[in-house]
């Protein structure tokens, strides 16, 4: 099977021959895999390892420099970068709009326009992977955890009780944005995306984060306008949340997402293959290998033996992907095992 061929079929549920593999990492993690690689090209390293699905962006602004290490991108979300040994990875502070005290001076804020984004690269990219017979996955909006990071997330879930409005202004603002930037990456890429990715992180490791009612009022009618949007072209929506958020999985698939990721391994049943494949009829699952035990600290036996037991037991319907972004702890010989664990 083709990349693109193993993908729709694992998107549709149907048979394939192995699970279709996904890639992604923090820069970090990809210096010291090229470090153990002698090459620092990252298309050949995926062409070898046979990953079927090529993800991009459109080009975003530069972020901006505030001064004591302190930077803020196009959102006003702010951070700074902390070194990892292997290079520096983003650490986030406040947010422009920590402070703010009413929703005239969050409407007050320069926000973005969608014409701030480059998409000049991403007609080749597709027509690239496209002639490669691979699968094409792009995008990385956001609904409500990217605007907890600009207001604050105590803030941001006190205003979900005592200011629902300015919650809703934000999201609404993110999703208008992000159903523009879906249609204009749809057609600069000739209709060559696959699959659209939505980010927006709702569970701790125990449990939700905000109720489901919450959910529901906060997220839902948002997530249902970016599905409708991605259906529209025929493409399949990825919904990513980190943590245990099982009780939000049937409103989710109410709201039409299509892939769940990163299925994170959290120590409950209820995020466990054997609980998630009762929805199969329903959606895919996308991710679920250990990034925080498994990865870092497992042999390539037990990273094989984890792989094969999450694609057996769902059977189909199932992507193989790090449960998050392959993090810098992450040795390079195990990111190679992960893929080679169908050979």
């Amino acid at each position: 099977m083709t990349g693109f061929d193993r993908t729709m079929a694992a998107l549709n549920r149907e048979k394939t021959d192995r699970p279709p593999f996904d890639f992604w990492a923090e820069e970090p993690t990809l210096n010291r895999l090229f470090a153990y690689l002698g090459h620092s090209d990252l298309e050949r390293f995926l062409d070898e390892m046979q990953i079927d699905i090529r993800a991009f962006n459109a080009g975003q602004p530069e972020n901006k420099s505030l001064g004591n290490g302190v930077f803020e991108n196009m959102w006003g979300e702010r951070f700074v970068f902390r070194e990892t040994g292997w290079g520096p990875i983003r650490e986030d502070t406040y947010g422009a709009l920590y402070f703010a005290e009413s929703l005239d001076e969050i409407m007050a804020f320069d926000w973005p326009d969608n014409d701030v984004m480059d998409y000049s690269k991403l007609k080749e990219q597709c027509r690239e992977a496209r002639d490669k017979k691979l699968a094409i996955r792009y995008g990385f909006g956001d609904i409500w955890q990217r605007p907890s990071l600009v207001r604050g997330l105590e803030n941001h879930l006190i205003d979900m009780a005592v200011n629902p409005d300015w919650v809703h202004y934000l999201s609404k603002l993110f999703t208008d944005f992000y159903v523009e930037d879906y249609k204009r990456a749809w057609e600069y890429s000739d209709g060559n995306i696959d699959i659209f990715l939505i980010v927006t992180d709702l569970g701790t490791q125990r449990g939700p984060l905000i109720s489901v009612d919450m959910f529901r009022e906060f997220v839902g009618p948002y997530l249902s306008e970016i599905a409708q949007t991605v259906h529209k072209f025929g493409a399949k929506l990825m919904f990513h949340s980190c943590g245990n958020i099982s009780e939000y999985i049937p409103s989710m698939i109410n709201c039409g997402i299509d892939i769940l990721n990163p299925i994170q391994p959290v120590g409950a049943y209820e995020m466990s293959p054997e609980s998630l494949r009762q929805y199969l009829d329903k959606i895919c699952f996308h991710g679920g290998m250990d990034v925080q035990r498994l990865l870092p600290f497992g042999n390539a036996d037990e990273i094989k033996r984890e792989a094969k037991h999450y694609a057996e037991t769902f059977g189909t319907g199932y992507i193989l992907c790090p449960a998050h972004l392959f993090q810098p702890d992450t040795p390079a010989e195990n990111i190679i095992a992960l893929y080679q664990s169908f050979n």
